[in-house]
């Protein structure tokens, strides 16, 4: 690819000096020959035609698996290839937690996929570009214009220096489809049912639990056999509890004060707190993610906090009886919550040549405008700053909460970005926690030790 770009380089500087002795030789007017030349310059930077580039096969590892996001990739793939057909899709599809699991050992084999959704922080894009096992997207970004398609704080989050030392600043390593933020889904007919009112802070909410619960019902439906499901439940209530400024700034190591801290303390011990009271799926430590939210479908369940992603899949389950709300803050408190945006699309450092130029224009028409629409219509949250027609009803709450949230600069990231092993240490600990088989003590010495760890051998 250095060699790709530096010939470009060498033929854009030969055109330009060409045309300007042309002009000096041909008298034209300063103005003349400095137009000619931008547009000669222009010109031959042009994108290359992915139509011109032959036959391509791109192999590409997505966990678009559930019912929105698995409608919106399979329409924009069909699209993609009937717009190129000389590039085949090569596709894989994977859960979140099986692509975590086998990206690594993938990326770094002698036939990596060539687009892959990675997903962000120190946990694992951080590792794969400390590595060399992605490609910075600078060029491409430049290019396309990917940059201009998104908030400051979406690109801050794809963000690493080459080394993989600082998150937040450097090359871009990812671009992302969709947005997604993490609330809370509610049964309309069962807060009638309980005489319950949308809460509109976080004591209301933590009322309509005591109250779901005194009246026979499953105040949040909850399985957590995945692991990852735990930290929304902490971290939606730590955000309740601590500055979001503080908290991002300690997923982003921009600040030095670390975790172990009476608010972090506090959300533990809320959690531990909710867990004891049986706010939670009976069970929920051998339930999965999958049959936990088809449960909350089926009718079981007051409240499920989880992402914007299921929006597709609980509409169809439960029509016009389910409704979305973020997390209120507590009484004078200002709102906070998880989110920011689906896993981004990157690049192999060993796709090179024409496959590199394929892989970088299907990116590019993942995150179009126009594929902004199609994903927006299959209940799922555009990424980029697209105007788009939002459905009515449940799509419409979601997608009110995800810009609402932005309005507010709400949205946090999520907790296992902070270093390489804390998405295995946090997740582990939240189980400990809620299991009883760890204080909450115990829980923050966890993660405060990974993280000092981490931070102090990587300065």
């Amino acid at each position: 690819m250095r060699f790709q770009a530096a010939l470009r380089l060498r033929l854009v500087v030969a055109l330009v000096a060409a045309l300007a002795l042309l002009l000096v030789g041909c008298g034209g007017d300063d103005d003349d020959e400095a137009a000619a030349i931008a547009a000669a310059t222009t010109a031959a930077e042009e994108t290359t035609d992915p139509a011109q580039l032959g036959e391509v096969t791109l192999v590409v590892w997505d966990q678009e698996v559930r019912g929105g996001q698995a409608e919106a990739i399979k329409k924009l793939n069909q699209q993609f290839q009937q717009k190129y057909p000389n590039i085949t899709l090569k596709r894989t599809a994977r859960s979140f937690t099986d692509l975590q699991a086998t990206l690594k050992l993938a990326a770094s084999g002698p036939n990596p996929p060539d687009v892959v959704e990675v997903n962000n922080g120190y946990s694992a894009m951080g590792p794969l570009v400390k590595a060399g096992l992605l490609m910075s997207l600078d060029e491409y970004a430049d290019r396309y214009g990917w940059e201009d398609r998104y908030s400051e704080g979406l690109v801050k989050m794809n963000q690493f220096t080459e080394d993989g030392k600082s998150f937040g600043t450097g090359n871009l390593y990812g671009v992302p489809m969709t947005g997604e933020v993490v609330g809370v889904y509610y049964n309309k007919a069962k807060l009638r049912t309980l005489g319950l009112e949308l809460p509109t802070t976080f004591e209301e909410f933590e009322a309509a639990l005591q109250k779901a619960k005194a009246g026979g019902e499953v105040p949040i439906q909850f399985g957590n056999l995945d692991k990852w499901t735990g930290i929304h439940e902490y971290e939606e209530i730590q955000l309740q509890q601590i500055d979001k400024a503080a908290a991002r700034d300690f997923i982003f190591a921009e600040s030095s004060e670390g975790f172990d801290n009476d608010e972090n303390l506090a959300a533990a011990q809320k959690l531990q707190e909710w867990t004891e009271k049986g706010y939670f799926t009976e069970g929920f430590a051998g339930l999965g993610y999958d049959p936990s939210w088809q449960q909350f479908g089926e009718g079981k369940g007051v409240f499920l906090i989880t992402g914007s992603w299921l929006t597709a899949d609980l509409k169809k389950a439960l029509g016009d009886d389910v409704g979305f709300f973020l997390l209120p803050p507590p009484e004078g408190g200002s709102l906070a919550t998880l989110g920011g945006e689906g896993l981004p699309w990157a690049i192999s450092s060993k796709t090179t040549g024409n496959e590199a130029e394929a892989a970088a224009a299907y990116i590019d028409f993942l995150t179009s405008d126009e594929s902004m629409q199609v994903i927006t219509d299959a209940g799922q949250l555009p990424a980029t700053r697209a105007e788009v027609t939002v459905p009515s009803g449940l799509d419409t709450e979601v997608f009110e909460a995800w810009t609402t949230a932005n309005e507010e600069d709400a949205i946090v990231p999520y907790l296992d970005w902070a270093t390489p092993t804390m998405y295995d240490t946090i997740t582990a600990a939240v189980q400990e926690l809620m299991a009883a088989r760890a204080t909450p003590q115990e829980f923050v010495t966890k993660v405060q030790t990974d993280y000092e760890k981490f931070h102090e051998g990587n300065a």
